[in-house]
């Protein structure tokens, strides 16, 4: 293998860094980018926010003693420099691909990834538990939790520095300020940085330095009192940070080791009994043309040309499924002005940006922070408007108590538009929309809907507008339709009413969400083996079709459901129902096809069902295994 690299190629882990002298370690971050480029352009993934953080990654590897002084990073979609430069440089190019490297930070990956993220906003929680157990422990390992701008939107972050900062706990938060999460961050926060930056662009490094020493040095001089003191009261960076019990120093260049490495080498030998907060500011998709161009600054990317910039295509001319949500929410929209769009921090993934164009006075990114985004909906529902929450399925977990209390038991009729169900591929487990039908089936008052194909979903999405008594929620999945055409937005489906697909005899299947078209390849192969089965689009998780369950229980000695979900979702409800009627107790063999008990690896969406025993193949499987099986009773002992 030839040399590429003159630094980086003798760079395996943070040790090798050390090695090198401050301006050989600029030369390496050079190359450190140009490899990270490389690599995504040829596996996608996250790029701009990698970029962004180059010369910080090499920084705080150079001047901290990694894994045994703690990193965390952020959401982790940002962690690909650190991949590189902490044992993994040689599977870079297998990131986010089956038995890859996963996209984000993982503990079982290595040992320098100190805590697993994908979701924002948990740097600073779990910095925190890391340095109060090294303080119990009587450990002096430095801490070290690097946070977004646009995480600091999110309330877990502001918990978390209200803690840290009456904890008389020594933790390093670096926030990285480059105006941009995936898309132009939201609210107050992003207003008080500006304030900040127009306040003074950066500090020197020869102020930035002064103040670090002076603050924490037994004995101030005035000039370096009175530098503490522009810094606490001329610029108004510190006054909030501050208020919180940290102390802040910044903004710096981050982009400028000169001025990094002395920085954290002070903040690192520093005996003070409490957080630091150090502001830098960046620029996402830094050192790339194409990626300081883009409006998202190549946030998420498909393989592309690194020459011209130019991203792979989906060669389907089939639309996602996310954008048959926001033009058919666009037309009701245009019919009725108490439709409101809301996201969190999500415009372009969730198609609310098609919404806002539209309606820009009618559309509300609450930033980071679904917990607010549902409650906000609840508060615009009790006065007549009609809110509908897009939000990714993975996302919607983190204000689970918010639809329990705000919503449900309130009976508010909120619209959950929520995208990205089932497995996900690239983005793995973290992003999968696993739980969602079980843990909002289980709520009193809720409408679960799931769509087979992308008319079902528009179907649902017209039924929905009407539910003006109750909550309701339509789950669908990643990436595009199946090519059906679509119907107007007059069309509606009863509420609790799933429809027949296929009639048969002794096997009746029941499909919940976006399997259908497996089972569908199941049926036809059944058929040629002489079953004939009875297959059924449930449509609805709650309320059940009762009716339509009973009559195929008595009708079938077979039944078996389908879902793209946990247990405890739609076939453990109608597992119930056929008990609670005794339903089963006529000989009839009831079988549930659910996501397995586990967490799937990242891998192509139809490798993870296989893996997950949720394609043709395996309902196929199921139903001849079921046929061909005898009830036995076996006393457990």
């Amino acid at each position: 293998m030839n040399k590429k690299y003159k630094y980086l190629d003798e760079v395996d882990f943070p040790s090798d860094l050390k090695k090198l002298s401050q301006s050989e370690i600029k030369i390496l971050a050079k190359e450190l980018r140009e490899e990270m480029i490389d690599a995504v352009s040829k596996t996608g993934g996250h790029l701009g926010a990698g970029l962004g953080v180059v010369e910080l990654t090499v920084a705080i590897h150079y001047v901290f003693n990694t894994p045994y002084d703690k990193l965390i990073w952020d959401v982790g979609h940002q962690s690909y420099p650190h991949k590189i430069i902490t044992g993994r440089k040689n599977r870079i190019r297998t990131l986010r691909q089956g038995k890859g490297l996963s996209g984000f930070t993982k503990r079982s990956e290595s040992e320098y990834d100190t805590f697993g993220a994908a979701h924002s906003s948990t740097s600073i929680s779990s910095a925190l538990g890391i340095a109060v157990a090294n303080k119990l422990s009587n450990k002096s390992d430095n801490v070290i939790a690097v946070i977004g701008d646009g995480a600091m939107s999110a309330g877990m972050a502001y918990e978390a520095m209200n803690n840290a900062g009456t904890s008389k706990t020594k933790m390093i938060v670096i926030l990285n300020d480059n105006d941009m999460s995936i898309s132009k961050p939201v609210g107050a926060m992003r207003s008080y940085l500006a304030k900040i930056l127009s306040g003074k662009i950066y500090f020197s490094l020869r102020e930035t330095v002064r103040l670090i020493i002076s603050a924490f040095s037994k004995r101030f001089s005035k000039k370096a009192g009175a530098a503490e003191d522009f810094l606490r009261s001329a610029v108004t960076g510190g006054t909030l940070f501050s208020s919180l019990g940290f102390y802040y120093v910044g903004p710096i260049d981050g982009h400028n080791l000169d001025d990094l490495i002395p920085v954290l080498q002070n903040a690192k030998n520093l005996n003070f009994r409490g957080p630091i907060l150090i502001h830098i500011k960046t620029e996402k998709g830094k050192g790339y043309e194409f990626a300081e161009k883009s409006l998202d600054k190549f946030h998420g990317v498909s393989k592309f040309n690194i020459k011209t910039g130019e991203q792979e295509k989906q060669k389907s001319n089939v639309p996602a499924y996310t954008k048959v949500f926001a033009n058919t929410l666009v037309n009701h929209g245009e019919k009725d002005s108490k439709i409101i769009g809301i996201t969190a921090a999500m415009p372009s993934g969730t198609g609310m940006d098609i919404f806002g164009k539209k309606f820009p006075n009618r559309m509300f990114d609450v930033g980071i922070a679904e917990q607010h985004a549902v409650t906000f909906a609840a508060g615009l529902a009790t006065e007549g408007y009609k809110p509908y929450v897009a939000i990714y399925s993975t996302f919607l977990q983190r204000a689970y108590d918010q639809v329990v209390h705000d919503v449900a038991i309130q009976s508010l009729p909120v619209r959950f538009a929520i995208d990205r169900a089932g497995l996900v591929g690239a983005d793995g487990p973290t992003h999968a929309g696993s739980f969602d039908i079980t843990y909002l089936s289980t709520l009193p008052n809720f409408v679960v809907m799931a769509a087979s194909d992308e008319a079902e979903l528009v179907k649902m999405i017209n039924t929905s507008v009407d539910i003006n008594d109750k909550p309701s929620a339509f789950r669908y999945p990643r990436g595009s339709g199946i090519g059906v055409e679509l119907p107007s937005i007059e069309e509606k489906i009863e509420i609790g009413k799933g429809r027949v697909i296929k009639e048969g005899n002794k096997v009746a299947l029941i499909n919940f969400g976006a399997r259908l078209k497996e089972c569908l390849i199941a049926e036809e192969n059944l058929v040629k083996k002489g079953i004939k089965i009875t297959l059924i689009d449930a449509r609805f998780a709650k309320p059940l079709d009762e009716n339509l369950i009973w009559q195929l229980a008595i009708d079938h000695e077979v039944l078996l459901t389908i879902e793209e979900g946990s247990i405890g979702g739609f076939g453990s409800h109608i597992s119930q129902f056929l008990t609670e009627k005794n339903l089963l107790d006529n000989n009839l063999k009831f079988r549930s096809m659910i996501l397995p008990d586990r967490f799937i690896d990242h891998d192509k969406p139809d490798l993870m069902y296989k893996y997950a025993g949720l394609d043709s193949q395996a309902i196929e499987s199921k139903i001849l295994d079921t046929l061909n099986s005898k009830i036995v009773v076996k006393k457990i002992n």
